[in-house]
């Protein structure tokens, strides 16, 4: 088995960067306003070839109160309790901290090892800090700059030490994200609609920081959760606002931040404050979802604390039909992920909605539905000249996709053309998810094939 290992320090050191340079990826955002970490991320890292899970924190703050600085403490808390070795950073180039004396007491007294890094150690800047650490008494600090990747063989020296003590043999390192058999969720919608929340009551521990603060995630956190034997990667994503409310730097990465996420997801869950469900921005986000190409499903949270839910869900679905059709039938699910009620629906419609989505339809039966939506309601005929469609079939799937050969097909109107998607939608029961439709010209090309 790997080895996991926790990065902890005060804000602003440097944890961030680390964590990107060591697992390979600007998986974690990093600015220079301090506490940009707030959950607690984690990565597949390697140096040579050892290869480690990593694990990045928020800044430690001393305090121990109510606030959101001590829920991030009780965060970082937890991750060095998870861990098998901590790294311990300090940032070199502005010195030794009466904080880095204070946490590096109560890393030594977790019991686990720690390797003290001092950071940004590029030029002579940090060497006045480098010395200083000696003080921690935390062994020989590892000079190091994440930013440029010096000291990387001086790291790679302490985690191989450490890790002979943790596992025999180590395995080769894998760089994949997951098996195709992980099914990848990402929990959308706007600031403060519970995300963090519902992330935690599936499954079954305080694993994301919560609150009321709105605003509270800022990067998009991967959480891996086993469920039935199956493997499923929740990813939880800062809340999106409208762009003109978005002025700050570090906000405009947060949401890029969640638009990836959306891009790596199988099926999405759209979380709606059901007291103020479906407005402007919710609209663009489920648009977002369909012109990605994902499963769609959508969760009306905090639904103990409607008066009149019925009324809240017959609008709801009035306004998913009229302003986006691309989205008819998707699942609405009736939640409250802070009591847990509705949780046991999510699951299942997240499983059929990813069926759907990886659903191919046989030739021969798009061109029998062909013949019947031709049938029932023919195409028009521009200029006196009726359009003919001759034949449909399938090219590929996440999300369906089909490709229609007619003759003239510049010439369809779009309301045929959303009278053949409506028609496909019902009649092979693609619910929750898009479909794409092209248009080509040409013959069918099976047609008098063996008069060839």
């Amino acid at each position: 088995m790997s080895f996991s290992v926790a990065i902890i320090g005060r804000p602003n050191v440097g944890k961030s960067t680390i964590f990107n340079r060591l697992t390979g990826k600007k998986l974690a955002l990093v600015d220079d306003t301090p506490g940009v970490t707030r959950d607690r991320r984690e990565g597949a890292a390697r140096i040579s070839d050892l290869s480690f899970q990593l694990m990045d924190t928020a800044g430690l703050e001393d305090v121990s109160d109510s606030s959101m600085e001590a829920r991030m403490r009780l965060q970082t808390e937890q991750a060095v309790e998870d861990c098998d070795v901590v790294l311990f950073v300090i940032d070199a180039r502005a010195g030794l901290m009466p904080l880095d004396s204070f946490f590096a007491d109560w890393a030594r007294e977790s019991n686990k090892p720690v390797i003290l890094v001092a950071n940004k150690c590029e030029g002579s800047g940090g060497d006045t800090g480098y010395y200083e650490s000696f003080s921690l008494g935390l062994g020989n600090p590892v000079q190091f700059s994440a930013e440029h990747g010096l000291g990387l063989s001086e790291l790679y020296d302490a985690l191989k030490e450490q890790s002979e003590f943790l596992v025999p043999e180590m395995p080769e390192f894998d760089d994949t994200d997951g098996s195709e058999d992980t099914l990848n969720i990402a929990i959308i919608g706007r600031p403060n609609a519970g995300k963090s929340t519902l992330i935690n009551s599936l499954i079954g521990k305080e694993r994301l920081m919560t609150g009321p603060e709105a605003g509270l995630t800022r990067d998009s956190i991967a959480v891996t959760w086993q469920q039935d034997g199956q493997t499923l990667r929740l990813y939880d994503t800062a809340g999106m606002r409208r762009r003109a409310k978005v002025q700050e730097k570090l906000e405009k990465l947060s949401v890029s931040d969640g638009l990836r996420a959306v891009q790596f997801a199988h099926v999405v869950v759209l979380l709606l404050d059901s007291r103020s469900p479906l407005d402007r921005q919710d609209k663009i986000l489920a648009q977002l979802v369909a012109r990605e190409g994902r499963g769609l499903i959508v969760g009306l949270n905090k639904w103990d604390l409607v008066e009149d839910p019925q009324k809240v869900r017959r609008k709801v679905e009035e306004m998913l039909d009229l302003d986006m059709p691309e989205s008819r039938g998707v699942p609405i699910l009736s939640i409250s992920a802070l009591t847990g009620r509705g949780l046991d629906k999510i699951l299942p419609a997240i499983r059929e909605t990813y069926e759907t989505w990886n659903k191919r339809i046989p030739t021969a039966a798009l061109n029998r539905w062909i013949d019947g939506v031709v049938t029932a309601h023919p195409p028009p005929a521009p200029s006196g000249r009726r359009i003919k469609i001759r034949y449909a079939t399938q090219i590929k799937t996440r999300p369906p996709t089909f490709v229609v050969f007619c003759s003239r097909p510049d010439d369809l109107p779009d309301s045929y053309r959303r009278y053949l998607v409506n028609s496909l939608r019902e009649s092979f029961d693609l619910w929750g998810t898009p479909i794409r439709m092209r248009m080509q010209g040409g013959k069918n090309p099976y047609h008098d094939k063996s008069a060839r």
